[in-house]
């Protein structure tokens, strides 16, 4: 029987790539309860396959309607009005203004800079030897340097913006004073940028941003600088995250990892497990229901918020065989860590194509790479949105 109290949400602390059990359970018997979490007013959790692609796409759920709300999050700030907080059409006039930066096309040109980039990252790692930091040596700078190609931001200043983006994406890492002080601090960096573009333009994301702002006006001054900024933290945080955790699942699941080894070519399908396998985030941005709306069981009425858990659909028994093993074979349902509808990551093509580059790379080139010692060596971030590895120590044989 659905409980009458919400229970604390996020279940548990987080361990490794381990979900907490009660999801299981929660399909079974509970597919939508009632959760509060840490901020924000209570709200219902989908935790089914498909009721969690109804509350993503269907109209009568609205991020727009968040705005006015205490919308529930894990964090005591909230996200500042971005294109993850609108609806269409206002969320598809935004969306088609970057669209085309992140087309299959346009991200197999960039393969060739991912590619290069991931080889001199291993060359460094070779010509320091083992062990080496998964994250700190390959997992981070990767899809740092090609989101900072595809924007137009100097990778010099990478220190910087990585710790901006932490404060943007911590949960308790940062205070909440701290994190205003690096949103602004990113905010002036990204100012002069912009500034520096309207002086002269370049071929790159951000001089496109800034042609459609003062040209074209199809967007305004902040909505140019919200999309500037998030598209350069989402451009790496998730993705570094999904490479460390990608390559723990594969060096703890050994026979998984003899099975990709053995055929490469099984690369894009490995990938897509692997993003269905790791669970990367706890549910995202509440939707708010416009009107009445039966779904799993129950009614969400108008006006209150829902939340889609985005991990416990991906393991979901009513949609994939052995949902918590990794099978690199898998051939069922696509997996919805990219979300689904209107919000579908916009930059997935480009997320596919690094963890595939990086992955490849790796396995080729880092001759038995493993953990050092054992799994009790690699240090789990805290306090981060994002779950994942800080330090991952590795070893590999020399190559020939």
């Amino acid at each position: 029987m659905p409980t009458t109290e919400p229970r604390r949400y996020p279940f548990s602390r987080h361990e490794k790539l381990d979900l907490d059990p009660l999801f299981a359970k929660l399909r079974r018997q509970e597919p939508l309860c009632r959760v509060r979490l840490p901020f924000g007013e209570p709200a219902w959790l989908a935790t089914r396959y498909q009721d969690v692609k109804v509350i993503l796409s269907d109209p009568r759920f609205s991020r727009a309607a968040a705005v006015d709300r205490d919308e529930p999050r894990v964090r005591v700030h909230r996200d500042r009005r971005g294109i993850v907080s609108f609806d269409p059409p206002e969320h598809s006039r935004l969306r088609r203004l970057v669209a085309k930066a992140f087309t299959v096309k346009r991200v197999e040109q960039l393969r060739v800079r991912a590619q290069r980039t991931a080889d001199d990252l291993v060359d460094a790692m070779l010509a320091k030897g083992a062990p080496g930091d998964l994250v700190e040596d390959f997992a981070l700078p990767l899809p740092i340097t090609v989101i900072c190609e595809l924007l137009g931001v100097p990778f010099a200043e990478r220190t910087d913006f990585r710790i901006w983006s932490e404060a943007i994406m911590s949960t308790t890492r940062y205070t909440p004073q701290q994190v205003a002080d690096y949103v602004g601090r990113l905010r002036e960096y990204m100012g002069g940028l912009i500034a520096e573009r309207r002086r002269t333009a370049r071929d790159d994301l951000l001089s496109a941003l800034v042609l459609a702002r003062d040209n074209e006006d199809r967007l305004s001054e902040e909505e140019m600088f919200l999309l500037a900024e998030r598209l350069l933290v989402a451009g790496h945080e998730s993705t570094a995250a999904q490479i460390s955790n990608s390559v723990y699942a594969l060096l703890t699941n050994p026979e998984q990892l003899a099975v990709l080894r053995a055929d490469l070519s099984r690369m894009p399908q490995a990938v897509e497990e692997l993003m269905r396998y790791v669970p990367l985030l706890d549910a995202g941005n509440a939707r708010y229901a416009l009107e009445d709306v039966e779904l799993g069981g129950v009614t969400i009425r108008a006006g209150e918020p829902v939340l889609a858990d985005l991990t416990s659909a991906n393991r979901d028994e009513s949609v994939y065989t052995d949902p918590t093993g990794l099978d690199l074979l898998r051939q069922e349902a696509s997996h919805l860590a990219f979300g689904h509808g209107p919000h579908h990551c916009l930059g997935a093509p480009l997320a596919r194509m690094e963890l595939q580059v990086a992955l490849r790379t790796l396995l080729t080139r880092l001759p038995g790479m493993r953990l050092t010692g054992s799994e009790e060596d690699v240090v789990w971030k805290s306090g981060m949105a994002t779950r994942g590895p800080a330090h991952m120590p590795i070893v590999w044989d020399q190559p020939y």
